[in-house]
């Protein structure tokens, strides 16, 4: 099974979606799906000091602006591990330069987590928490010598229109 492409299109809607998590929150191990297989491959290790702020990985069934799963930062009382699939909701997006292209982040909340499930926009969380991704992935490459940019952070409504478009995308690479 490649998590990808495999899942049921039902289990991913753009208000209520599975998420695949690759990294999971405090850990410096960058991992990345390997599209050909469906399993997580060792991307690299972080050159930085900085961690994952939030659980990390992408929606299944998404093909992104930059020719990937669109990326998803799961708030979560507690660091999931890789390989989970976890059904959230979308409370925003991050838009972000990295290295010359536009790269989309959603900001989701598992439905199941009760310490996070309250929040339902982006500007209901604490402003730490916002900034501490917008520093991550400010600095996050900065020692490879790559660029990355923080650009803009929307609400649920764009965060939606996002998954929306991507999972057009997807059907128009994928299943045409």
């Amino acid at each position: 099974m490649n998590i990808w492409h495999d899942i049921s299109p039902d289990r991913v809607k753009p208000n209520c979606f599975e998420a695949c998590i690759e990294i999971e929150k405090g850990s410096k191990v960058k991992y990345e799906l390997d599209k050909e297989t469906g399993m997580l491959k060792l991307d690299r290790i972080l050159y930085t000091s900085t961690h994952y702020p939030a659980s990390y990985g992408f929606i299944p069934r998404t093909y992104a602006d930059d020719l990937d799963p669109l990326d998803v930062l799961v708030l979560c009382s507690e660091p999931i591990r890789p390989m989970t699939l976890v059904k959230c909701y979308a409370i925003g997006v991050m838009t972000m330069i990295d290295s010359g292209k536009k790269d989309e982040k959603i900001i989701a909340i598992p439905f199941d987590d009760p310490n996070y499930n309250c929040y339902h926009d982006i500007k209901e969380l604490p402003e730490h928490i916002f900034q501490e991704m917008k520093h991550f992935f400010t600095v996050y490459k900065m020692l490879e010598n790559k660029d990355t940019a923080v650009q803009e952070m929307e609400g649920p409504e764009t965060a939606e229109e996002v998954i929306r478009k991507s999972l057009d995308a997807y059907i128009e690479k994928f299943c045409r």
